[in-house]
């Protein structure tokens, strides 16, 4: 869906790669085009239950409308990213047997799959905080609450499905937020803290929110044409339609693909190196 160019990848754990947190269809058995819920709305065109196979899946658990799917009305299919979750499962956790030819183990695969997605959401964050030079006072902890996401997701499939990700994802917020306190320490403003926010619509353009935690803000729609989001917390932000032409997102912390496939933008939006440039901006 990307176009094609070379991303900085960051060291994970022992034998892991951001490599392995980025989605490779190919590798899958078409997990979320089975095991998620669609809702008709302006990024589906038809209901689908969880469990049920898309209509476009094919026998080859390739998508058979992959080129066309915002011109068709899929376009939330263009912005979901499982971070590597569903060759993990696929030819990991399940050994490269899939649903088809192991039709007991559906369900327990269809459960597995959103919580791995969760860790390896998780393996993202706490690899890029890794990385960064700012969180040295704490690598010890990152890399204690990296190894074990990572032991989670390589439990079994029953232990896996029964992770409790909500507390682990708690344990690792408080990481995650100090992570965020490092990095935006040396800029000095008042507000820098803006989480949760109701943005929506909200007319940002060239604004200076450098260093600002919008953690979680809801900036759909809002114009953010030629703003400055460097070093910005952007942790589930939610970009949907946000316009982000020009807009200078480089140092910027957590924000992900399908938070940029969300939003528009064109060739002067800048990106921080991990991240490709949607296929769809212009």
């Amino acid at each position: 869906m990307a176009e094609k160019r070379e991303r900085q990848l960051l060291p994970l754990a022992e034998g892991v790669g951001q490599q392995d947190l980025r989605a490779d269809c190919g590798s899958c058995f078409g997990l979320c085009c089975v095991a998620l819920t669609f809702a008709k709305s302006s990024d589906f065109p038809v209901d689908k239950a969880a469990g049920t196979p898309c209509t476009n899946l094919q026998q080859d658990f390739r998508c058979g409308i992959h080129q066309k799917l915002r011109q068709t009305g899929f376009s939330g299919c263009t912005v979901y990213d499982c971070f590597g979750a569903g060759q993990r499962v696929s030819q990991a956790t399940y050994g490269g047997i899939d649903w088809r030819q192991d039709p007991d183990s559906a369900r327990q695969m269809f459960d597995v799959f959103p919580v791995m997605r969760q860790l390896h959401e998780l393996l993202w964050y706490l690899t890029e905080a890794l990385a960064l030079p700012q969180t040295r006072p704490i690598t010890a902890e990152l890399r204690r609450a990296l190894d074990e996401t990572e032991q989670l997701a390589q439990g079994a499939p029953a232990a896996v499905a029964e992770t409790d990700v909500a507390a682990h994802r708690a344990d690792v917020n408080v990481l995650l937020l100090r992570t965020s306190d490092l990095v935006r320490a040396n800029i000095h403003r008042k507000k820098k803290d803006r989480r949760g926010a109701d943005l929506f619509g909200a007319r940002l353009r060239g604004a200076d929110l450098r260093g600002v935690s919008l953690r979680g803000a809801c900036l759909i729609a809002a114009d953010l044409t030629g703003a400055d989001l460097r070093q910005a917390d952007l942790i589930g932000a939610d970009f949907r339609d946000a316009d982000l032409r020009g807009a200078d997102l480089t140092g910027s912390i957590f924000l992900t693909q399908s938070q940029v496939n969300a939003a528009k933008g064109d060739d002067g939006t800048k990106l921080p190196p991990a991240l490709a440039r949607p296929a769809h901006w212009s």
